[in-house]
């Protein structure tokens, strides 16, 4: 699998990435959230059962779809303090960005917990990328940042999402309410521990750039392995 070289970013968030067999994440860097307009373009969410909850920039028409995303993107790589920040991955396959997969940072001054969220173009669901993806992220977060906990939470209808959570070790942790598209629907949350995931812990997944960036994200400590 080859991935687009480039060069490195004066903040060491952009410069992560973690490698699998089948797939790269990459710091969503403004060349590669360029490459992705095309995608958001074209349209993520296609139809119901719909994915994300309110406000959604994907539920927008274009252009002001492209502008929403890109801006909150933006705005989102801006905010960053010990106990709250997001790291925003570009999904690669075979050097094409395909989606996104982000790790967000939930009170992790206190808890060292986090969630995730991610998205993948539609011409490439059902080929096992998004589990794929979802375990190249926890592998950053478990080995790399040293989480101890791991969130998620889904639509009940969004099965994929689901079955990912459940195929990697998430066990349910309760429902709660919110709203698609102005509509009210329930959401599964799911909870992993790090005892769980050690139990499935993948040796062929390879982190980059993580020891310059714990400090922006004021993680002090070694991660615990």
């Amino acid at each position: 699998m080859t991935t687009t070289a480039s060069a490195l970013s004066a903040y060491p968030p952009l410069n992560v990435r973690v490698h699998t067999p089948r797939l790269s994440l990459l710091g969503a860097t403004d060349e590669l959230l360029e490459r992705l307009v095309p995608t958001v373009r074209k349209g993520v969410a296609t139809g119901p059962p719909w994915p994300f909850d309110d406000p959604m920039s994907l539920y927008e028409d274009s252009p002001e779809r492209e502008w929403r995303w890109l801006r909150g993107v933006w705005s989102g790589r801006g905010r960053v303090s010990a106990g709250s920040w997001r790291l925003y991955f570009v999904v690669v396959v075979d050097g094409k960005p395909v989606g996104m997969q982000d790790l967000i940072g939930v009170d992790f001054d206190r808890f060292r917990t986090v969630t995730t969220f991610s998205w993948l173009s539609p011409d490439v669901r059902g080929d096992g990328f998004g589990k794929e993806m979802r375990q190249a992220v926890l592998h950053l977060a478990f080995q790399g940042l040293g989480v101890g906990e791991a969130g998620s939470d889904a639509f009940v209808d969004n099965h994929a999402s689901n079955r990912v959570s459940e195929a990697l070790g998430y066990v349910p942790n309760g429902v709660s309410w919110d709203t698609r598209r102005g509509e009210q629907a329930q959401i599964q949350c799911w909870r992993l521990t790090r005892e769980e995931w050690t139990k499935r812990r993948r040796d062929d997944i390879r982190l980059v750039g993580v020891a310059e960036c714990l400090p922006v994200l004021g993680i002090e400590s070694p991660p615990q392995n």
